[in-house]
């Protein structure tokens, strides 16, 4: 049996105070990702700039870190930070599929391979899509 695993990006609009992962990221771009893979997937994780994998019950308090303006070196060694931590929640993933809803310096520097060369699937619901496109998909979803 195939489990449906959510990957979501973090977002730079965050709360003002600790909160769980879930709640932290305030941006209805964040919100209509979360929404989708509630809906969709068996379970979901955030892929945070600073602390990399993290289950959405994980309280954390907001930080100003961003990938995308991270050099590749850094991107891809949070890629492998990633991948370990992926590893060390859900065990082997060749029967996973993973449902991303993040962006291009998340998954572009050895995370989607990583993932790939486990066997996991992947699939992208707004691959190329513009983030007005993307928040007209997510809301047109609800």
């Amino acid at each position: 049996m195939s489990r449906r695993i959510g990957l979501v990006g973090c977002v730079k609009q965050k709360g003002l105070h600790a909160a769980t992962a879930a709640e932290l990221y305030t941006s209805a771009l964040f919100r209509g990702r979360r929404a989708y893979v509630e809906r969709t997937c068996d379970s979901w994780f955030v892929l945070s700039a600073l602390h990399g994998l993290l289950e959405p019950q994980v309280v954390v308090a907001p930080y100003d870190v961003t990938l995308a303006a991270a050099r590749r070196p850094a991107k891809r060694e949070w890629s492998k930070r990633a991948l370990a931590q992926i590893d060390k929640a859900l065990g082997p993933c060749a029967d996973a599929t993973f449902e991303i809803h993040a962006g291009s310096a998340y998954m572009n520097f050895g995370l989607a391979d990583g993932l790939a060369g486990r066997g996991a699937s992947l699939e992208w619901p707004v691959a190329g899509l513009r983030l007005g496109e993307q928040l007209a998909f997510y809301a047109a979803d609800r």
